[in-house]
């Protein structure tokens, strides 16, 4: 290949990164090595920050007339060290031309050229909308906790006192307040455990190391129906399997569909609890003798505070599913739901592992995603 030949196959294919890149409304740029010049800067970063490409260079040079980028600059110059081939990611914090801090994600890589030489290229991202939409979980967080917390601390206090007034009552009136005791307190750890603003900030992003048996999660769902005195019939395989992830957040999610089961179909009637092995994970179904979901709430029905219309009069706030399903997908799982002859019915499938958790499972999964089943 002429030199000509290979500057023009060069070009080419700078110009495909570059348009790729831009489309996405990320900030392309390329630089020589390992003289660091930079030899190509989307027009996107002077929009972004008010500077030119001559101000990266010499923050990337080291020269101190712009240190609102040093911390990029430096950050590239260092990733121009690195083997062809490794893809280094990092955050970094500058300042626009204001004097205002704004967050970049910098993605960047070494690439061999045709001519033998190599070239730093990669990606600046904008975080500020990404640390916008946090900062909105967080807020939606601690509004949820409280809307949520001081009803519970009204109901925990009165049934303290009803506890304490009334040493007298039958031992049935007795149980009952427990019970309701009881369902408080649950409630208000989940509120500590789940609704937290550094858990709801977490939800998608971390998945604490943990096991529980297949068995015994789906023996929890049975003794939910039985509390609730609802006739259970289970349709289960022997399981042998692990369930990779954090117990109580698996507990929950499990617990989300079953109360689902028990709020939308009529008192008494049966509710139907499943587990079989399927592909690297094992998969739970909850089925109840309701009315089903109804076509036009099917798209939606994971969405956050969605309530379908068949939800009206029934207590509730729409978060169950989004929370259930932003714990599975934390977990790596799939939950979808269907309409069957008598109810609806939701499948929620997990990764496992060797009850012993020796012999890890393969990642593969079903070939099904969260969205619902037609």
């Amino acid at each position: 290949m002429t030199r000509s030949t290979a500057a023009d196959s060069h070009a080419g294919m700078d110009l495909h990164f570059r348009t790729i890149a831009e489309l996405a409304g990320d900030i392309a740029f390329s630089i020589n090595l390992p003289s660091h010049r930079l030899r190509y800067l989307s027009p996107a970063f002077s929009a972004l920050l008010g500077m030119d490409a001559g101000a990266l260079q010499e923050a990337i040079a080291g020269k101190g007339a712009h240190e609102a980028l040093g911390a990029l600059g430096m950050h590239l110059a260092s990733c121009g060290g690195m083997p062809p081939g490794e893809r280094r990611v990092q955050e970094v914090e500058v300042r626009n031309a204001e004097g205002h801090p704004v967050g970049l994600q910098a993605i960047a890589t070494v690439v061999r050229n045709e001519d033998a030489s190599c070239s730093l290229v990669g990606l600046l991202r904008d975080l500020s909308a990404q640390r916008a939409h946090l900062a909105d979980q967080r807020r939606f967080a601690s509004m949820l906790n409280h809307e949520f917390r001081t009803p519970l601390a009204t109901i925990d206090g009165a049934i303290q006192r009803l506890e304490a007034t009334s040493p007298n009552a039958e031992e049935p009136v007795r149980q009952r307040y427990r019970k309701i005791a009881v369902a408080t307190d649950r409630l208000i750890a989940m509120l500590d455990e789940y609704l937290s603003p550094d858990r709801m900030a977490a939800i998608g992003k971390v998945r604490q190391p943990n096991t529980i048996a297949a068995r015994e999660l789906l023996e929890e769902g049975v003794k939910q129906l039985r509390e609730a005195g609802r006739p259970a019939l289970v349709e289960a395989e022997e399981l042998t399997q692990g369930l990779r992830g954090e117990p109580e957040g698996l507990r929950l999610a499990l617990k989300v569909l079953v109360d689902n089961a028990l709020l939308f179909s009529p008192a008494g009637s049966k509710v139907t609890l499943g587990a079989r092995r399927s592909g690297s994970g094992v998969e739970f179904m909850v089925r109840d003798e309701g009315g089903g979901v109804p076509p036009d709430d099917a798209a939606h029905i994971f969405d956050k505070g969605y309530r379908g219309a068949n939800a009206a009069g029934l207590p509730g706030s729409g978060l169950g599913l989004y929370l259930a399903r932003s714990i599975v997908d934390v977990h790596g799982g799939m939950l979808r739901t269907g309409n069957t002859r008598d109810g609806a019915e939701f499948k929620l499938w997990l990764p496992a592992m060797d009850i012993s958790g020796q012999q890890q499972l393969a990642s593969s999964s079903p070939s099904s995603d969260n969205r619902t089943d037609h």
